[in-house]
């Protein structure tokens, strides 16, 4: 099989922490810059229940191989999603039917496009040219209410029912994801979190932090939002990963 040219060199930087209040870490995360994927789920449903669910999800997209085409690509992290979704639902038979589930926001990217795959409200944001976008639409009831004009974005981050997600990996028929589609350029910096950040960073704080990726590690950035989070109170479970796409250094687009 002949590999597609490389157009990136991929610097990858992962952390996840229990934070200060929750018992046990129920987020897992992903990044196999080989397969040209990355990934974060937020389990739901307690000790043996959410933290199996993301764990899971990570478990079978971790087997998606090199794909061929981008289409490739996603049809091999969707079929996986769809076993990760059985498996779930198997295991919540297994525990008496119980709320079992995961959210989930991936990455792809292949040659020089990428596509976001999520259900819930974990994110994925792009800071390009300085300017940071979110990518994705949180699957949440306050979401709702705020695309309804009933609560503005502030008044949404202290919602009594904030955290009430209407999509999930293990929840209802399927898994339900959304997907978007885009350019990758070189100077892109991805980055895949859990709610459990954007509770206490606010998009401005992340935009600062991404911003310094330029002349540090993506490792040295996510362990800075890992800090920043825990420093505010890290009242949940918090997972970054950071993708910087920077060019290759000798032409031939190797991958780290």
């Amino acid at each position: 099989m002949t590999m597609p040219l490389q157009h990136f060199r991929f610097d990858t930087g992962a952390a996840s922490h229990v934070g200060l209040v929750r018992s046990h870490n129920e987020d897992s995360l992903l990044s196999l810059p080989a397969a040209g994927v990355w990934l974060v789920a937020d389990g739901m449903g307690g000790h043996e229940a959410g933290d199996v669910a993301s764990a899971i999800i990570a478990e079978e997209i971790e087997s998606v191989g090199i794909a061929v085409s981008a289409q490739d690509l996603r049809v091999r992290v969707c079929e996986r999603l769809g076993r990760a979704h059985r498996r779930i639902t198997a295991h919540s038979r297994e525990m008496g039917h119980a709320t079992v589930g995961a959210t989930v926001a991936a990455l792809l990217i292949f040659d020089t496009g990428f596509t976001c795959l999520w259900a819930g409200d974990s994110r994925i944001y792009l800071l390009r040219g300085g300017r940071l976008s979110r990518l994705t639409t949180d699957h949440s009831e306050v979401q709702e209410l705020v695309d309804a004009g009933r609560l503005t974005q502030e008044q949404a981050r202290s919602w009594p029912r904030r955290n009430v997600i209407t999509r999930a990996i293990g929840i209802h028929d399927g898994p339900n994801v959304e997907t978007v589609t885009g350019p990758a350029q070189p100077g892109d910096v991805f980055l895949l979190c859990t709610d459990g950040l954007t509770e206490h960073l606010r998009d401005q704080e992340l935009a600062a932090c991404l911003t310094v990726s330029v002349s540090c590690t993506a490792q040295a950035v996510a362990d800075d939002l890992i800090a920043r989070t825990l420093n505010g109170g890290a009242r949940d479970n918090v997972t970054a990963v950071v993708l910087h796409c920077r060019p290759p250094d000798d032409g031939t687009g190797a991958r780290q």
